[in-house]
């Protein structure tokens, strides 16, 4: 495969990485709490490409080496409804996840049937200390800025907020959770959290930016396809040139 085919295609796939991030990144636009995928490019250099007695530089690929996620806080929207609780700082809820704890930023809740704050996927909404928190009566619950929780005057327990000073040991799961991927990394607890209620936080996706992107992509995947179909229609003409010499 000849230089140009080899950088394109290079190109191409870097390129279908970005579409598949910047779709979803869009498609969870409405997502409370959906914290944007961004890329990170770097060049490529195959070992055996390096020649130490050569004075010219090898041949570089673009490829993007990681994704990394932007946790910037999204915009509070009121809802009225006394169970949605947004941050106003920095923090996450801890929720019990089906395989341990997961942490989010949508504090969409609700109760469930037996009266346990959950998330809309059912996820116990952890208080402080690991337990739950749960209703005692059909009065509204009430949330303090420091994540007290009570209902009617009567203390329920308060929610366990939490940090993480790194937030790369941090990996998505679902498009509203995340789980902490490095045991070394035990989240301390978000002191200077404030929470509001009546609010969600929005998702920080800029979509009038990630629209343009997007195209922007897609006609680079467009360019990128015609530069191989041109490398090809190149090597076949000659193939064709070396063939009629020869004869």
């Amino acid at each position: 495969m000849d230089a140009l085919t080899i950088s394109a295609a290079s190109g191409l796939r870097a390129r279908m990485e970005s579409l598949e991030m910047l779709a979803n990144n869009l498609a969870n636009a409405a997502t409370g709490g959906y914290k944007a995928d961004r890329e990170f490019y770097s060049l490529y250099i195959a070992p055996e490409a390096v020649d130490p007695s050569s004075s010219s530089s090898p041949d570089t690929l673009p490829v993007i080496e990681r994704h990394w996620t932007d946790f910037s806080q999204g915009l509070l929207r009121s809802t009225g409804n006394p169970l949605d609780v947004a941050f106003m700082s920095k923090g996450f809820f801890s929720v019990q996840g089906p395989t341990g704890p997961l942490y989010t930023r949508n504090g969409n809740f609700r109760l469930s049937p037996q009266g346990v704050l959950t998330t809309p996927e059912g996820y116990p909404v952890r208080a402080t200390g690991g337990g739950a928190i749960r209703s005692v009566s059909e009065k509204p619950l009430e949330f303090a800025p420091d994540g007290t929780v009570t209902q009617e005057g009567a203390l329920l327990g308060k929610l366990e907020l939490v940090d993480f000073n790194r937030v790369d040991a941090l990996v998505k799961q679902g498009n509203a959770y995340f789980r902490n991927v490095d045991p070394k990394v035990a989240p301390p607890t978000a002191a200077a959290a404030q929470l509001e209620q009546g609010k969600l936080e929005s998702s920080n996706v800029p979509t009038a930016e990630g629209a343009v992107r997007l195209v922007g992509v897609m006609r680079q995947f467009e360019m990128l396809q015609k530069a191989i179909a041109l490398g090809s229609e190149m090597n076949r003409r000659a193939v064709e040139e070396v063939a009629r010499v020869n004869q």
